[in-house]
């Protein structure tokens, strides 16, 4: 094959974003009934974060920089590695690691972390505006979660964030889920079968 040939090749790939979409829906969900506390424990809510939350979202955000998305593709990849590094906190608290790790955690760290988030989900917020309606939601969503989870691990309300967090991260769950689902259909019958909304056009 000439050098020319290989150049000319290109990889194609199917729209990734109902996958990662599905990941965040099934992984928040989850999370988000042990919050409310409709069921109690992280040992199961771990598996959904690292295998739906984590790795759905990292392939999805393969496959978007490949459609040169970069903000598809820098949000579903931030929000895996939130993902895994969650669920591994999660595990050395429980001493999974031990039990010199688990008495070395600190909250305020995490706290830290949901700040750096936070700041970047706003950010990413404003490219929202320019994808659709529903992804614009769901990120709002989002912040309202991050915002929430930052306060809390700080001890800022704790009791009024806790709850508030909860039903954000459930709200979430369902958008996206909604999302997911818009996003294939729509794929799938080459036509606007379930609305997700037209961007804003502030911006664009």
């Amino acid at each position: 094959m000439s050098v020319n040939a290989t150049q000319k090749m290109k990889l194609t790939v199917a729209n990734p974003t109902g996958l990662g979409l599905f990941g965040l829906a099934i992984c928040t969900l989850v999370a988000s009934s042990q919050k409310l506390g409709i069921t109690t424990g992280l040992s199961f809510v771990i598996v959904y974060a690292m295998f739906l939350g984590a790795t759905a979202q990292v392939l999805a955000s393969v496959f978007d920089f490949l459609h040169d998305n970069i903000w598809g593709a820098t949000v579903f990849g931030a929000f895996a590695f939130f993902w895994y590094s969650i669920a591994t906190c999660w595990m050395m608290k429980m001493g999974v690691f031990g039990p010199v790790l688990a008495a070395a955690t600190d909250g305020a760290q995490i706290g830290f972390a949901f700040l750096g988030y936070t700041i970047f989900s706003l950010f990413m917020t404003i490219g929202a505006v320019e994808v659709n309606k529903l992804i614009l939601a769901d990120m709002i969503a989002i912040d309202i979660l991050l915002i929430a989870l930052t306060l809390n691990a700080f001890g800022i309300a704790a009791h009024a964030t806790h709850v508030i967090g909860a039903y954000a991260e459930l709200v979430t769950a369902f958008l996206s889920l909604y999302g997911c689902c818009a996003v294939v259909l729509n794929t799938h019958f080459g036509r606007p079968f379930l609305p997700m909304g037209k961007p804003l056009g502030i911006f664009k």
